[in-house]
């Protein structure tokens, strides 16, 4: 295991944890003991008399008790599938030079070679023990060089954990940065093949996994209650060796960083900044980016690469950046990689199920997109649909079409009514006691929703869900009672939110978060209901999909964000239809407004002057300069 100081530290906790193991053990056994111990003095005539036999009657039933419920425990616990981080296997055959140079790495660092690679759409890397039976047999390609691969192997003997690696390191750095980043994660297959670490680290996850299925529902009242023991054994024994297995971890981190030291030491440094700036790439990608696509019932499919542009963007924008730009002329690691686009799309499907729980596979509400095709199938289209349910606000609430000279005749949906409506010199919007009264209070009041739509335009369908995009990534989760109660009135808790803002703005933004919500209450097929039953888990999956998404990107955002959105959307709609301009992907922000060619950043401040002020000159005058006619129709999703 080496000499390292970490290593030794590692090694006394690990002893430590199977100590924990032990002390449980005696306990179980200890009733044994004494039963076998009185019914042997019974048997040599030593222990005689009515306090010995009434003894022997009392702790015989109760250490067999005792010694089932320990056999059922462990039972449990030796059964219980491990947590297991959802990846995409990478094989020899797709990626061998990328193997290779990890089989490199482990021979200069002395230390087992991993026995496979896996990527996982995140900015993270680590070493994943899967020898767990319920994990399936470790995999059987011809990898000679590879520790525990080739024939079949002794079941006791060890097998080295599994290099997991975040799939935007292999498109963002290059290939002598990866292999510095990787060096002191590899260097941890050392400490790991010890075997006291390794029985520590089985029994751990084994006591997680306990607790994990003493805690799943959907069970029989029997099995609940016996489960309901197990999973408080489980539980103790983790408080036990808590600080132990945690202090052990450490000093294997500890030894792997101390053993990496001789291998790209100073090539590490410059690659760790590296590391930072694709974390900051991929989480800008995910929520501006790929989330808008997402609720529409699409997925991009180069999310990767997405990355690379991103930063790139990146470098161009920010003159800090200048020298992350000139990297790109060296060998990527994707390289590495025989089909680096079928991996790409792959890693890119797997996000999508994490981050936002859609569908395993694609379908006719779940299609993959280009980044060619972003703009037309997810910006403009998203765009309307959020122009389109603000009309249908606007209906519900009896707003008039717009008036003048100007306006149309047919009663089309135009950018005008939005404006006529938002524009009000009246005090803005404050929290009105029960039984206020005057003007505030009665345009806060809902209206009959009566007439028929003035744009003429369908509801969109529950295959897609058009919620806007906002620097705030993720889709709201507005109750829906709230809605049903008071679909006209601010909600109590946006109070604060909404106090700097006109009457109207209050009212129409209330009425969006109900309209909203409703919408979000009809399942839709590219995001299942989690009400609705599951289908069984398939026995060979290696990570239980059931809770999808397991990390969602969705905090509520607030009504003024949300009209503040749809406005936005709604003038881009607008200078689309009758200044020809076009929507456009910024990899940075997201949908964005292209006229000429050019990105129009300036947008936002004057819809904020008119939600709050509700004084529409900014926006009006701006509008005029860039030739966009808000009496004109719009085309609504």
């Amino acid at each position: 295991m080496g000499v390292e100081a970490g290593a030794q530290v590692a090694r006394a906790r690990a002893l430590a944890v199977l100590r924990v193991r032990s002390r449980a053990l005696a306990v179980a056994l200890l009733p044994a003991a004494v039963a076998v111990i009185l019914l042997a003095g019974a048997a040599g005539d030593r222990l005689e008399g009515p306090v010995w036999d009434r003894a022997r009657w009392v702790l015989t039933p109760v250490a067999a008790l005792v010694l089932l419920a320990a056999a059922g425990v462990a039972l449990v616990v030796a059964r219980a599938r491990p947590a297991m981080s959802p990846t995409v296997p990478v094989t020899e055959e797709a990626a061998p030079d990328l193997y290779r140079m990890v089989r490199d790495l482990a021979d200069r660092l002395d230390v087992p070679a991993p026995s496979a690679i896996a990527l996982t759409p995140d900015c993270d890397s680590w070493l994943e023990d899967r020898t767990h039976p319920a994990h399936g047999p470790p995999p059987v390609e011809e990898h000679h060089d590879i520790a525990g691969a080739g024939r079949q192997a002794h079941r006791r003997q060890p097998v080295a954990p599994v290099l997991v690696i975040g799939s935007p390191f292999l498109w963002w750095m290059r290939v002598g940065e990866l292999r510095a980043v990787l060096a002191p994660v590899i260097a941890g297959t050392g400490p790991s093949a010890h075997p006291d670490i390794a029985a520590a680290r089985r029994f751990v996850r084994g006591l997680d996994a306990a607790v994990a299925v003493a805690s799943a529902p959907h069970r029989d009242p029997v099995s609940r209650a016996v489960l309901a023991g197990v999973g408080r054994v489980a539980r103790l024994l983790l408080r036990g060796c808590r600080v132990h297995a945690a202090e052990m971890e450490r000093g294997v981190a500890a030894a792997a960083a101390e053993r990496a030291q001789a291998v790209d030491y100073g090539l590490r440094i410059v690659a760790q900044e590296q590391v930072g700036l694709a974390y900051a790439g991929w989480d800008r990608l995910l929520t501006r980016v790929a989330l808008p696509a997402w609720r529409m019932g699409r997925w991009p499919s180069r999310l990767d690469a997405g990355v690379v542009a991103a930063l790139t963007e990146l470098s161009r924008r920010d003159r800090l950046a200048e020298g992350f730009a000139s990297r790109l002329g060296e060998r990527p690691a994707c390289d590495l990689l025989e089909e680096p686009g079928a991996v790409d799309e792959a890693a890119s499907l797997l996000a999508a199920r994490l981050f936002h729980g859609g569908p395993a596979g694609p379908g006719p509400d779940w299609a993959p997109v280009d980044w060619s095709d972003y703009p037309e199938e997810v910006v403009d289209r998203k765009w309307r649909l959020d122009a389109a349910r603000l009309h249908r606000v606007l209906d519900a609430m009896g707003v008039r079409p717009a008036t003048g000279s100007t306006a149309p005749a047919t009663g089309a949906p135009t950018l005008s009514r939005v404006l006529d409506h938002l524009t009000d010199t009246a005090p803005a919007w404050t929290a009105e006691k029960p039984g206020a009264s005057g003007p505030a209070a009665d345009s806060l009041s809902p209206r009959p929703e009566t007439g028929p739509p003035v744009g003429g335009s369908p509801s969109p369908g529950p295959e897609t869900d058009p919620a806007a995009d906002s620097p705030s990534p993720r889709r709201e989760t507005a109750p829906a009672e709230n809605s049903a109660t008071s679909p006209g009135t601010p909600d109590l808790h946006d109070d604060e939110d909404l106090s700097g803002t006109t009457a109207p703005s209050a009212t129409l933004a209330a009425r969006l978060s109900a309209e909203l919500a409703r919408e979000e209450a009809v399942p839709s097929p590219a995001a299942p209901s989690p009400a609705a039953p599951s289908p069984a888990p398939d026995p060979a999956a290696l990570w239980d999909d059931r809770a999808l998404p397991l990390f969602p990107l969705q905090p509520p955002r607030t009504a003024r964000e949300l009209l503040a959105d749809h406005l936005t959307a709604m003038v881009c709609c607008a200078a689309m239809d009758t200044a020809g301009a076009m929507p456009g992907l910024d990899w940075l922000d997201g949908p964005t407004l292209l006229v000429d060619g050019e990105r129009t950043a300036d947008l936002a401040p004057k819809v904020l002057t008119l939600i709050e002020d509700g004084d529409a000159t900014p926006l009006r005058v701006w509008l005029s300069q860039l030739g966009i006619r808000p009496e004109k129709p719009v085309r609504l999703g």
